[in-house]
């Protein structure tokens, strides 16, 4: 297994602490987010880290698996969903102010890549437009985008500037110009249908994507541990 450290901080912007798992001692900043409610450990569980274990050996990539607070944001049915939304806003603060700060100075890179399975394919993508500042490379497998399914009905200023199906086509940003998104999916994958929508809407955008449809691939882990390798190769 490749060098792995384990990281724990007190968030202000969350009020919590928040646990990263960090793989690789050098190289290109990953930050590969959880599943559906997933945490820190998830990805290294499933074994998703260990398929890439040959880019963490080599020194190319460093990858950062943060912790998920989707319990407390989007699959709190306890709450109001606005209150939802704001709790992932300050998520989002912490990865911006936080988590990407820490890979930066570990790196020396300044634009990171993110990357997600399925929800975490949502977190990936939403926080990359968001950011494009700061991110160069998306690498989603299996992911859904619109979050407005978590909402119960709700929509406002907040829900739109965080579901990238409603705020990237009226985006405008120079560093879109360079980045580059991996859209990975499959033929049985219940998500393949909300990946075309994406293709569609970075292509209006001129932004550089590869839609990678595969045959007979699965929402499911098998078909992403083949997946990650082939997107993390493509890190220039």
């Amino acid at each position: 297994m490749p060098h792995e450290h384990y990281h724990k901080w007190y968030s202000p912007r969350l009020g919590r602490d928040i646990e990263v798992l960090s793989f690789g001692t050098r190289g290109y900043p990953v930050i590969l987010f959880p599943t559906s409610m997933g945490h820190f450990n998830e990805n290294k569980d499933f074994k998703l880290i260990e398929s890439v274990s040959w880019f963490l050996d080599e020194g190319l990539v460093k990858i950062y698996c943060p912790d998920g607070i989707d319990e407390a944001s989007w699959y709190n049915k306890n709450i109001h969903p606005a209150d939802r939304v704001r709790n992932h806003i300050w998520y989002d603060e912490m990865l911006l102010q936080e988590l990407v700060p820490l890979a930066q100075r570990e790196t020396g890179v300044g634009r990171v890549a993110t990357a997600g399975c399925s929800f975490g394919g949502y977190h990936a993508t939403n926080f990359g437009f968001k950011h494009p500042e700061v991110v160069k490379y998306i690498f989603n497998m299996g992911a859904a985008f619109d979050i407005k399914d978590q909402l119960d009905g709700y929509y406002d200023d907040n829900v739109y500037f965080n579901n990238p199906l409603d705020f990237i086509p009226n985006s405008h940003n120079p560093y879109f110009g360079d980045m580059y998104v991996v859209l990975g999916t499959g033929t049985q994958d219940m998500c393949w249908d909300a990946n075309v929508k994406m293709a569609n809407v970075l292509q209006n955008k001129g932004i550089n994507y590869w839609l990678d449809v595969r045959q007979n691939a699965q929402h499911d882990w098998p078909a992403w541990r083949e997946m990650f390798p082939h997107y993390l190769s493509l890190i220039k």
